[in-house]
């Protein structure tokens, strides 16, 4: 039989009084416990969903972005690609780093210390040829994904605030990070909550049968908790509206 060791051992007596599945409430007070007992750093929590699409199938693709209220913990480094006068207004946006085809060119040689890339419609062609080194990385920028955009103001706002993308992969799984462990039980609930609702919002007409095949939240180095997908909507209420 397989080892417990001692970690494992300290999980399961501290989650001993959390029966699963459980509310979104109840997984992250659980973890805010385990976190704050086993972890030497501050960790993230994540939302993991396994949503029932045929993936394979286009009009069952599942991809957005969402704005998490209370942020995500980190500060985002944004580059902008664009031309004329939206360059300057990117600068005053609060852009880290902004540039034409000087900026592509450092790219295509290397430079990746930027976490997200907007780029205005006029000046995707000059990013087609970096496709192969984006978008691996999943850097380029998509118009789904706001970062395509003449709004280079709004874009850099919202991405600033917490926006995020999720996009569910060729499992049918979607994983997003939720914000610092660090962060109250109600913030993480509140960026839970839009998550959560957007996702649902997602749904493509195409998809039949259960949507929300499985929610589980968790942090980064501890365990996975199943939430009730029944009683997720109320919770959405009660965040959302």
């Amino acid at each position: 039989m397989p080892t417990i060791t001692k970690r494992q051992q300290k999980i399961l007596e501290l989650l001993e009084d959390t029966e699963q599945p459980c509310s979104g409430k109840q997984a992250i007070a659980a973890l805010k416990k385990v976190s704050g007992e086993l972890s030497k750093f501050n960790e993230t929590l994540e939302c993991h969903m396994r949503l029932g699409i045929e993936v394979k199938h286009a009009d069952q693709q599942v991809r957005s972005t969402v704005v998490l209220p209370e942020g995500t913990g980190k500060e985002v480094k944004i580059a902008v690609v664009a031309k004329g006068e939206k360059i300057k207004e990117a600068e005053e946006a609060g852009a880290d780093i902004v540039g034409a085809e000087d900026l592509v060119e450092k790219i295509q040689g290397g430079f990746f210390e930027f976490d997200k890339l907007v780029a205005t419609p006029d000046a995707m062609g000059m990013l087609g040829k970096l496709g192969k080194l984006l978008g691996p990385k999943g850097l380029m920028p998509n118009p789904k994904a706001g970062t395509v955009t003449f709004d280079i103001k709004g874009a850099i706002k919202e991405l600033k605030a917490g926006r995020v993308e999720f996009r569910a992969d060729k499992q049918g799984m979607v994983h997003v990070p939720l914000g610092k462990m660090s962060f109250e039980e109600d913030a993480l609930m509140k960026n839970f909550a839009a998550l959560a609702d957007a996702v649902l919002k997602a749904k493509p007409s195409a998809s039949k049968g259960t949507y929300l095949k499985s929610v589980y939240l968790a942090s980064t180095m501890g365990p996975g908790i199943k939430i009730d997908s029944k009683q997720l909507p109320l919770e959405i209420k009660e965040y959302v509206g």
